[in-house]
């Protein structure tokens, strides 16, 4: 198999930034892989540092990783001069190696991964390559109290290490305001039942409260009724809610950081490509408990702002 190349997206975290590549360098296709490193540029003064800093451990990295014995990938790393923004970056580099490759695997710099996130990868791109039903592959599991299946699918789409196929990038609905009014009679099945927030996150985008390159893409999707193949359990765990990040607060209201990644691979599986119902009803619990267990400003806030569509979650 030639591995897909993977887009790695960065700023001004040079801990997290190593931590992710550390762990990206534990999948064994990774030195088979071609690796694009994006580091945005500082978006005022007070990021010049982290950004210099990032960017002398991305080459110190680079350095290591060609001289090291049995390295066969390359690596390029594309600095922005100026601050494109975490939604204007990610959209460009995608498309940039999605356009030339046909595919590719994303990573943010907030991620660990498991030693077979790219194996899971891998293989689920080379087995729906040509399935149109299947627009992405997810690495990030929601904790539930309940199984899920090896395998399954659902029409929510999480970024949290995730790969495509230009068939399905090309889907992407730049205008936030023609998915919204796309969206109009779909907002409950959009929310995962009502309370996973993407409406809100899609209205925000419109209005300029947010700027999200994921509501986007998952809305594009959605529409397409396109579906997203999911590992049975984890292989990344999320470490973005410090209030390090572009979006932290969000992370930090839903996201665990101790979910448990899987240390073995996990196996791809035949299943039918539809959305799995005891997936659905587990991510719905997982929302709707996250908004019940909130507390009583936030929810009082939250209904505020769901009145006037304005629920930035």
């Amino acid at each position: 198999m030639t591995y897909a190349p993977i887009a790695l997206f960065t700023y001004n975290r040079p801990d997290k930034t190593q931590r992710v590549l550390e762990s990206l360098v534990q999948n064994a296709e990774a030195k088979d892989s071609d690796l694009f490193i994006f580091s945005d540029g500082p978006k005022n003064e007070k990021a010049i540092e982290g950004v210099k800093a990032n960017r002398e451990y991305l080459h110190s990295f680079k350095d290591s990783l060609l001289n090291r014995e049995g390295w066969g990938g390359s690596i390029t790393i594309i600095e922005r001069e100026k601050n494109w923004g975490l939604a204007n970056s990610l959209i460009a580099g995608i498309t940039e190696v999605v356009n030339k490759y046909g595919r590719v695997i994303v990573v943010e710099d907030d991620l660990i991964l498991s030693p077979y996130f790219l194996k899971f990868m891998n293989d689920g791109l080379e087995k729906y390559e040509n399935e149109d039903k299947v627009g992405a592959i997810s690495a990030y599991v929601y904790p539930s109290e309940n199984s899920y299946p090896e395998n399954f699918f659902l029409r929510y789409f999480l970024c949290w290490g995730w790969a495509t196929w230009k068939r399905a990038w090309d889907l992407l609905e730049i205008d936030s305001r023609i998915l919204l009014r796309r969206m109009r009679l779909k907002k409950k099945a959009f929310d995962v039942g009502g309370n996973a927030g993407a409406y809100g996150n899609l209205y925000c985008t419109k209005v300029g409260l947010v700027d999200s390159w994921w509501i986007r893409i998952y809305a594009s999707w959605f529409l397409a009724n396109k579906l997203t193949l999911y590992p049975g359990m984890s292989l990344v765990s999320n470490g973005g809610d410090d209030g390090s990040g572009t979006h932290s607060k969000t992370y930090r209201e839903t996201s665990p950081t101790d979910i448990e990644i899987s240390m073995t691979p996990v196996s791809l599986v035949d299943v039918k490509v539809e959305e799995s119902q005891i997936a659905y009803q587990n991510y719905k619990k997982y929302f709707d408990d996250k908004a019940a267990n909130s507390s009583v400003l936030c929810q009082l806030k939250s209904f505020l702002r769901r009145l006037l569509y304005i629920d930035c979650r």
